[in-house]
């Protein structure tokens, strides 16, 4: 059986431990060659190939990024995309896909998958927001990542005594913020699920300054105000999935916490530093056995199904289980980081 293997959408700590142990799994236990696609769901469009074999993932367990490269290509977005990517499994001789991906990149899989593609799904986004498994990888990376970052903004926000606003990503869903929040000890934590109150901030971060200590706000790039505010955007323009680009609530949150408290405000940006670097130990593990299960499940043709962590157990799901709906932070989950506000 050949076997392709592609990674789409914004890189992952984590994408490299995946294809490396599909490798692994599909060529010693399964006999299966290998085939690794370019930049996401274009290279099946436009036939970019590249070998994929033991050999070519021999020390990329602890690299960030992705060795096939990504992109936000949308074939359904295309004319003809559909029909590209078919002719084109089948000039290549594949026989099966391996999609490694977040809410897009599965969500073309999971189309593909209902118009007879035989597709497998890999969860992959820091945001954690994929319904149908518990955590997907990258995730924890960009949690300790934001953590350290808070942990360092403490020592200088205090010695200048002045507000650290600290926007992390987080469209729709604020995981990131929520656990970076917590276990960084933030004066207040912003998110898109939980429309914020201004005023309700503000006096977290004189509270906080009347303890003598300097608050740190986090805040999810999609968090909004109460009032009916919408999404800071920093670009109008919109992807090939119809995202418009988010940032700037951070600065804004900063400039209306100094207005309205006469304390000094700053806006720190995490952005792509979240997504770059060397994976966790713990995101390296369930990516490594996110790619052996995906292997197999190919080796079974148990197709149109994705990777679940489910507890410890790694359980294959309908792909439309992890892209139908997102998986967002409750009521009760943000009701336990309000206890520490203030």
């Amino acid at each position: 059986m050949r076997v392709g293997v592609l990674t789409g959408g914004g890189d992952c700590p984590g994408l490299n431990a995946v294809i490396r142990a599909v490798v692994r799994r599909g060529v010693r236990d399964h006999g299966f060659e290998m085939l690794g696609y370019r930049n996401g769901w274009q290279g099946p469009l436009e036939g970019l190939t590249m070998p994929l074999g033991i050999e070519q993932c021999r020390g990329i367990l602890p690299r960030g990024g992705t060795i096939l490269g990504s992109s936000r290509t949308n074939p359904f977005a295309l004319e003809h995309g559909v029909e590209r990517i078919r002719e084109n499994l089948a000039a290549d001789g594949v026989d099966a896909l391996v999609a490694i991906g977040g809410e897009d990149t599965l969500g073309v899989a999971t189309k593909l998958a209902d118009l007879g593609v035989h597709v497998v799904g890999v969860p992959k986004t820091i945001d954690n927001d994929l319904s149908g498994t518990d955590f997907t990888f990258g995730f924890d990376t960009a949690v300790n990542i934001a953590t350290e970052a808070i942990d360092r903004l403490h020592t200088t926000a205090e010695s200048h005594h002045r507000v650290l606003v600290v926007e992390v990503m987080g469209r729709h869903a604020g995981w990131i913020a929520l656990h970076a929040g917590m276990a960084g000890g933030a004066s207040a934590i912003l998110i898109p699920e939980q429309p914020f109150d201004i005023e309700a901030v503000c006096d977290h971060v004189l509270t906080r300054f009347e303890s003598e200590y300097a608050p740190i706000i986090v805040v999810s790039e999609g968090a909004v105000p109460r009032d009916g505010g919408d999404m800071t955007v920093s670009s109008g323009a919109k992807d090939a999935f119809g995202h418009v680009r988010l940032g700037g609530i951070g600065d804004r949150l900063a400039h209306e916490i100094e207005q309205r408290t006469g304390k000094e405000a700053r806006a720190v940006v995490l952005g792509h530093i979240q997504r770059g670097g060397t994976p966790t130990a713990f995101d390296r593990w369930l990516a490594t056995r996110f790619g052996i299960h995906a292997a197999d499940a190919v080796a079974a043709g148990d197709f149109g199904t994705m990777m679940a962590l489910r507890g410890t157990r790694i359980e294959r799901v309908p792909l439309l289980e992890g892209t139908g709906e997102l998986k967002t932070v409750s009521a009760a989950e943000f009701a336990e980081a309000e206890v520490f506000f203030g």
